[in-house]
Formats: C-alpha cells, sequence, structure tokens
C-alpha cells in the first residue's frame, strides 16, 4: 500500500496581495506547480485541491496530478481538506501526506523518509528544531473524521483529540517549516 500526496492549493493567500499559487519563483517556475512537482517525485499518486471551476492548465500543473475541487474553499482550510479526504474513497493507501501549495522546498528525500514511516493508525509530522512541520501523515483510519472538517483550522481538532496516535519524526529539512506568505519569502 502506498501514501497519496494531498496538495491544498484552494486558499486565498490573502497575506500575499496576489494569487500567491502563480508567484514565480527565481527558477521561473510558479509556486505551485514547483510544490507538485516535488510531490509528483516522490509519491504515486498527487491530488491537488482547488477553488471550485479552476484547472490544472490555469498553473501550468504537470500531467499525472489529479484535480480536486473544494466548492467551499472560501470558508476555510477545513473545508479544503475534507474535499480533499472525500476523494480518497476510491484509494487503497494507508496514508495520505497533506501538503500545502506554498511548501516548495520540501526535500524529496524528506518526503520519502516520510512515506517510509507513514502508517494506517498513526498522524506523523516531521519534526525540524523543535518545530512540527509538513506534510502531515495521516494514517487512513483518520480519513472519515477528515472528511467532516469545516472552518479554517484544518486538521487541528483531529490532531488534538487524537495526541496519543500523533508521532513526530526528526528531520533536518528546514522546507518542513518555509512556506511563503508574502512575496519577500520567495527570494528567501
Amino acid at each position: 500500500m502506498t501514501v497519496v500526496a494531498l496538495v491544498l492549493a484552494a486558499g486565498q493567500g490573502s497575506r500575499f496581495g496576489a494569487d500567491k499559487r502563480r508567484a514565480s519563483l527565481p527558477d521561473g517556475r510558479s509556486l505551485l506547480a514547483h510544490s507538485v512537482e516535488r510531490a509528483l517525485a516522490v509519491f504515486d499518486e498527487v491530488r491537488v485541491v482547488l477553488r471550485d471551476g479552476e484547472q490544472a492548465e490555469d498553473f501550468g500543473l504537470p500531467a499525472g496530478c489529479r484535480v480536486i475541487h473544494s466548492p467551499d474553499a472560501a470558508l476555510g482550510m477545513g473545508h479544503s481538506l475534507a474535499a480533499g479526504a472525500a476523494s480518497l474513497g476510491d484509494s487503497d493507501a494507508r496514508a495520505v501526506a497533506i501538503l500545502l501549495g506554498d511548501m516548495p522546498w520540501i526535500a524529496p528525500e524528506t518526503l520519502r523518509t516520510l512515506v517510509d514511516a507513514a502508517s494506517a493508525s498513526t498522524i506523523l509530522f516531521p519534526l525540524h528544531d523543535g518545530q512540527r512541520g509538513h506534510p502531515v501523515m495521516f494514517g487512513r483510519e483518520f480519513w472519515p473524521v477528515l472528511t467532516q472538517l469545516t472552518g479554517d483550522e484544518g486538521a487541528r481538532t483531529v490532531v488534538q483529540a487524537n495526541r496519543d496516535r500523533c508521532v513526530t519524526l526528526t528531520v533536518t529539512d528546514s522546507g518542513v517549516l518555509r512556506d511563503v506568505d508574502t512575496p519577500a519569502a520567495l527570494s528567501i
């Protein structure tokens, strides 16, 4: 059994001042395309959650990723995560990796290490410099509750209700903590 990557990219990104998913990295690729390409390098299956009506071509996403639409994305990350989790019903994977579309610097080796450690019954976090990062790996036992999420807290309530099932894996990759909230973060 594998691990499915679910890239959340339906948010508004209001602190960025524009659609950060389309922002260019120094190599010319868009932020979202780069994040998805990283996932495709490691995961057998990559699903990208976009706003209702958006298409992979709108962002230059590579072939091989499946678009999932979140009609209630404007109501918060919980709604986008629920839409993505609902799409997992056809998967036989043991876990899902929740990646954020604005975190393009996670090393493929880190992703592979997390995939190897993921299980069907745990919630796995990478830990760098004492801080929990992304992606978070949810075992398939948690998928039904993920489909019920709402609001803007993502899966925080699922994590808090299952602290005894949370596992951390120490990594040396600072990319698990680096996201893009402002244009200045693109050049760091």
